[in-house]
């Protein structure tokens, strides 16, 4: 299964020991290992105004 990055409900984070952190915010993915469901009811792409910006 893929992972869905231009989803607006996908958030990717980094932990301050430099871990990457994925998950949906509505809670529709696969937890271990992270993936999107294939087909993805909760699918919205992500807004231009979101692509891009990157939170330090």
């Amino acid at each position: 299964m893929a992972v869905n990055e231009d989803c607006k409900h996908y958030v990717m984070q980094s932990t301050s020991r430099g871990e990457k952190v994925e998950r949906c915010k509505l809670g529709a993915n696969e937890p271990l290992p992270f993936a999107c469901p294939e087909g993805c009811l909760f699918y919205e792409p992500r807004g231009i105004a979101t692509t891009g910006w990157a939170q330090t």
